[in-house]
């Protein structure tokens, strides 16, 4: 016999908060909708505003149900949604049934996974003992700085801490549960600044010339080999993204000059180290450098969690995930601080494009694995 019962299937529920607009970041009837779902399940729903301008406000949902003693299960997402964009087939809106898949912007990332984990909530049987959590903010597209993170000081406050920790991003590949992410590179931007002294280009005695130095130092950039990679890891990368000097005339040396590099970065490594490293390179020419670390590497070695999600996929499936550390970021790079986190979520290759879209059978699957998860990690063998 199932503990709760919903309306609605995981069909429904999913165009319920795609029908929400929520580009980043989300606010108001999409955490109202996903708030309605909730609460007729038992669970305790908390929704606040954190931070100001520039990077705030934001809008986050802690929801948590406790049926006696066991473990803490967690599942975290995020309910915002990169811009739709011009060349929709149809309104990325208003949900769209064609064939056999739904259509809308967040489909795959991340509203589907979501949808597909309230709708597990129904399906577990009544005699399962421990917290189950939901971790849901509404800025994981943009800058990040009072979503999950305002999340967990949240969780703090209220003494709330997962042992386990699921977060529902797009993993998927090929087909539903082919990869699942155990870990994932860091992330640090910096920007290095070169000043010089601006003067006429017949008279380069009476100015200083900062491009050739600033030249040198990305050379300098260019040759470093920080790793070859690790069991775990492909190797890390530095990349020029960005040279600006702005200067408008053909005859004028100019005063500055300034180059923007990301790094991304295995468990070798931590952002500070690597800011320091090219700081010390940058110095050698007179270079500055200011850093932003976007998230530290993580790595959550194989065990009990990755084997929870890769059983379940292979009783719903039939597929054999690989545990990969490969693509971007995600929030899971601030809840591995908690618990040991994986990600795993549906097929990845419209997450971002036009005509979003995600198969309704894979919705259906999600729904199944996810219940099978939340089963073994809250009845130990």
């Amino acid at each position: 016999m199932s503990m709760t019962s919903t309306k609605d299937d995981v069909v429904a529920l999913a165009q319920r908060l795609l029908a929400c607009p929520s580009v980043t970041p989300a606010t108001g009837a999409v955490f109202a909708e996903l708030e309605s779902m909730l609460a007729p399940l038992g669970f305790t729903v908390d929704r606040f505003i954190a931070g100001e301008a520039p990077d705030g406000p934001v809008e986050n949902l802690l929801a948590w149900r406790t049926t006696g003693a066991g473990p803490h299960f967690a599942y975290a997402g995020h309910l915002d949604v990169v811009p739709p964009g011009a060349g929709w087939t149809s309104d990325p809106f208003a949900p769209d049934i064609r064939g056999d898949l739904l259509y809308g912007r967040g489909a795959v990332d991340m509203k589907g996974s979501i949808a597909a984990f309230v709708a597990a909530l129904s399906d577990l049987p009544d005699d399962l003992r421990g917290t189950i959590s939901l971790i849901i903010t509404g800025d994981e597209e943009g800058p990040a700085v009072y979503g999950t993170l305002a999340l967990m000081d949240r969780m703090a406050t209220r003494g709330l801490r997962p042992d386990f920790c699921l977060v529902g991003e797009p993993t998927s590949t090929q087909r539903l549960g082919d990869v699942v992410k155990i870990g994932r590179r860091g992330s640090v931007n910096m920007w290095i600044n070169v000043q010089g002294a601006q003067g006429h280009v017949a008279y380069p005695h009476l100015a200083d010339n900062p491009i050739p130095r600033l030249v040198r130092i990305l050379a300098a950039i260019e040759a470093e080999e920080l790793d070859q990679g690790t069991d775990w890891f492909q190797p890390s990368n530095i990349e020029i993204t960005d040279l600006e000097v702005g200067n408008p005339a053909h005859n004028v040396i100019p005063g500055q000059a300034t180059a923007r590099i990301s790094i991304r970065f295995n468990d070798r490594h931590s952002g500070a180290s690597l800011i320091e490293r090219i700081k010390a390179l940058a110095a050698v020419e007179g270079g500055t450098v200011e850093a932003r670390i976007s998230g530290e590497s993580f790595l959550t070695q194989p065990g009990p969690l990755s084997g929870m999600v890769t059983a379940a996929i292979r009783d719903v499936t039939g597929v054999e995930a690989e545990l990969s550390t490969t693509g971007g970021t995600s929030d899971a790079r601030f809840l591995s601080r908690l618990c040991p986190v994986v990600e795993f979520g549906l097929n990845n290759a419209t997450m971002h494009k036009l005509d979003e879209a995600v198969a309704v059978q894979d919705l259906r699957d999600l729904q199944c694995i996810y219940a099978r998860i939340m089963e073994r990690a809250l009845r130990p063998a």
